[in-house]
């Protein structure tokens, strides 16, 4: 199938190197430099997004927020009717919506389809995936492409594109309200004379035995900068949360604190594990 990929970005490079082996990939980027990897491995490239598109039945974008698949795909009517559009792109049901009434009064077949994990699941086709649209039939076609990057208990339909969005925000939610969590447990250690190893082990049986183990090598080597969720990623997620409630969200509101501050460090582009740093 002739595919074009849009936005080769830490996740979007691992979404599309999986595509390059079964179908006809050609791939966009802003900063072209970032489409190496995937050109490498079998996708040709594209110099603009009209250039991208044209001629292909299927567009695959995954872009960095909502924002960028304005600029992107909408303001510039850069999709032709007929096209089946799977948007990756963490946005917030608000703006799922908003992109489905767009597709729908130009023809075009929108299915929403985030992804729940980082960069080594996704290279191990473990990810989960919610694949959202109104249109039962397009919601199977993109189940298809997206398969290989989809852990098999983990994909799963729902009927419209804003209840996947909403659902890739609860995961990240969890995550960030988690990441937090851990944080304070190692300075709650640190304070009573606790190594961070010692803190890790101690909580292996608690509800913050996940991100303990997810992150425990960073927090142990104190090495921040291979980043598989960037903290500039997490809290660009975590503005689309606040802006989807009128209700406040304590916690996360003090992860997004935690994550601007590393921000305003220059230390946006770490890995997330940062905030476990001890010195901050």
């Amino acid at each position: 199938m002739k595919i074009a990929f849009l936005g080769t970005g830490l996740m979007g490079t691992e979404l599309a190197l999986h595509l390059v082996k079964e179908h006809d990939v050609v791939v966009w980027n802003r900063t072209s430099e970032r489409t190496e990897r995937v050109v490498s491995a079998g996708a040709s490239v594209a110099s603009s997004v009209a250039a991208a598109v044209a001629g292909r039945p299927v567009v695959v974008t995954s872009l960095f927020g909502p924002d960028t698949v304005r600029e992107v795909i909408t303001s510039p009517d850069a999709l032709g009717a007929g096209v089946l559009w799977i948007d990756s792109t963490t946005v917030s049901p608000e703006d799922a919506d908003e992109f489905a009434a767009w597709a729908e009064a130009r023809g075009v077949r929108y299915v929403h389809t985030p992804v729940v994990g980082t960069i080594g699941p996704a290279r191990n086709g473990a990810l989960g995936v919610y694949v959202g649209g109104t249109d039962a039939a397009a919601r199977a076609e993109a189940e298809d492409i997206v398969r290989p990057w989809a852990d098999p208990v983990r994909l799963k339909q729902v009927d419209s594109a804003a209840k996947a969005a909403g659902a890739k925000l609860l995961a990240n939610l969890a995550l960030a309200v988690s990441l937090q969590g851990l944080a304070e447990a190692l300075r709650l250690g640190k304070a009573e004379g606790f190594t961070a190893e010692e803190v890790l082990d101690l909580l292996e049986y608690t509800g913050l035995a996940f991100p303990a183990k997810m992150k425990r090598a960073q927090v142990l080597s104190g090495e921040f900068d291979d980043a598989h969720f960037t903290a500039d990623a997490l809290a660009k997620d975590i503005r689309l949360m606040l802006r989807s409630t009128p209700d406040p969200l304590p916690a996360t509101t003090a992860a997004l604190e935690a994550l601007t501050r590393e921000q305003r460090a220059g230390r946006g582009a770490s890995d997330i594990s940062v905030l476990l740093a001890p010195e901050r």
